[in-house]
């Protein structure tokens, strides 16, 4: 099957390149291109491609008012090309608000060493986007009722108080609901889409979440810091990026900031945060399976694994190590992944205690961590 491309670009250099990558793959073909939003919104209508490349710097119409028209009339997989800096995440983030499921660099050299593996990088990311399951982004969700209480200080220590109890949907076919417990972390992990579902998970939780979260998404370094600002505007607990050294505590959220490994380490009863460089063997930096793995260890049967959407198999084997230890695993279902890649490995290999829709995760821990 070969899988159509509509590339949307203001510059006809990179418009012509990126046609010239692409085409010469035997099951890619770019069949239009336009030079704004608002040509690539009626080529989109007209030419019903697979998959669509998108700018987000343009006249007449910019990329995320373009990638908004498109999921209104005909939601289709969008690639964002953006820049590696803060303004680039901030635009880049509001393009996968708007609907867009993965971005790349715009500057070749950013993401390749030689044009093989320029190519190679190019040509499965775009084949992976179009397996994505694209859709017309509704409102954002609201906050969890606390919402309505100003976020405390980020030096202020967030009493746990009594929550009401939740109703939360049945779970899924296969699933097996466990009692409320304690657990001494909540670690999640996810990549292609991962974005807008953390973003989902956490804008349930209240103020006076009892447990630690760690959060691993796959993103560049110069995006971990916009996004993680991103959530802490938008959650009731605490999300900020991690730093050598942090103490996990109830309702904070650290985020593994991107090109780097984090581990979580129990000192004196207490998890702590360490940040590793890294490494080149490891294809994902962050990593799901480190993260994860590192919990495992440091609290064995105490820890809450989630698994969301995103492509690859990473946070399998960090997930089977917690399973070991007797901790509990959850994965998204297929239906509400964009990308039904990393929950489905976890799920595949059996390690899944619960198989949960994305808008279920939210409340379903809201009513299992105690």
């Amino acid at each position: 099957m070969t899988v159509s491309v509509l590339v949307v670009d203001d510059s006809g250099f990179f418009r012509k390149r990126l046609t010239e990558i692409l085409n010469a793959s035997d099951n890619i073909r770019v069949i239009g291109a336009a030079t704004n939003g608002r040509e690539g919104v009626e080529m989109a209508e007209k030419l019903r491609p697979d998959v669509i490349t998108m700018d987000y710097e343009m006249p007449v119409m910019d990329g995320i008012t373009a990638v908004r028209e498109i999921m209104k009339q005909r939601p289709t997989p969008v690639l964002m090309f953006s820049s590696l800096t803060y303004e680039g995440a901030r635009v880049t983030l509001d393009a996968m608000e708007a609907g867009a499921v993965d971005f790349l660099p715009k500057n070749f050299e950013e993401i390749a060493r030689d044009s093989s593996q320029l190519q190679k990088i190019l040509r499965e990311r775009i084949l992976n986007v179009a397996r994505s399951r694209p859709t017309a982004r509704s409102a954002p969700v609201e906050p969890a009722a606390e919402a309505t209480t100003p976020k405390p200080a980020p030096s202020a220590e967030r009493p746990v108080r009594a929550r009401p109890a939740t109703n939360s949907a049945a779970p899924r076919s296969g699933s097996r609901r466990g009692a409320p417990k304690s657990y001494s972390v909540v670690a999640i992990g996810t990549s292609t889409g991962g974005p807008i579902a953390l973003q989902r998970v956490l804008i349930s939780l209240p103020a006076s979440f009892p447990s630690p979260i760690v959060l691993v998404q796959h993103m560049p370094a110069s995006f971990t810091p916009a996004f993680a600002d991103r959530l802490n505007k938008l959650c009731q607990v605490e999300v900020r990026q991690a730093e050598e050294g942090d103490i996990l505590k109830p309702g904070l959220a650290l985020l593994a900031p991107g090109g780097k490994q984090m581990m979580i380490e129990q000192r004196g009863g207490q998890g702590r945060v360490r940040i590793l460089p890294g490494d080149e063997r490891l294809n994902y930096k962050p990593c799901a399976d480190v993260t994860f793995g590192s919990l495992a260890r440091s609290f064995p049967g105490k820890t809450l694994g989630v698994i969301l959407t995103g492509m690859g198999a990473d946070g399998k084997e960090g997930c089977r190590m917690m399973k070991q230890s007797g901790s509990t695993i959850w994965a998204q279902d297929e239906k509400t992944s964009v990308i039904y890649g990393m929950p489905m490995a976890v799920a595949k290999a059996g390690l899944t205690d619960e198989v949960l829709a994305l808008e279920d995760i939210g409340p379903r821990l809201v009513e299992a961590v105690v």
